[in-house]
């Protein structure tokens, strides 16, 4: 802590209130910035398949597979063989 907030106890509380307020919205925003990493390299792998994200996504819904971008994303770093072969499914 540093100008005050540590002696002073109005500074110390606003500082507190401050910090306590940063931690809630970044909470938040954490969880906005994954989902964009994940759709990130889910959209890099699509593309190496020769299919687009938005029609990778529409093609999942529509043939009713529920996969959530976090589990797409690690099958598409950890196991690419097994991601073309989903992405292949879907395309038909």
């Amino acid at each position: 802590m540093k100008a005050g907030r540590r002696n002073q106890v109005k500074l110390a509380r606003q500082a507190f209130l401050k910090a306590g307020t940063n931690a809630y919205i970044d909470r938040r925003r954490k969880k906005r910035d994954f989902r964009g990493a994940w759709i990130i390299s889910i959209n890099a792998a699509c593309r190496e398949q020769g299919i687009s994200y938005s029609q990778f996504i529409k093609k999942l819904k529509n043939n009713k597979i529920e996969l959530d971008r976090k589990v797409l994303s690690e099958m598409a770093r950890s196991h690419p063989e097994s991601f073309a072969q989903l992405v292949k499914e879907v395309a038909k």
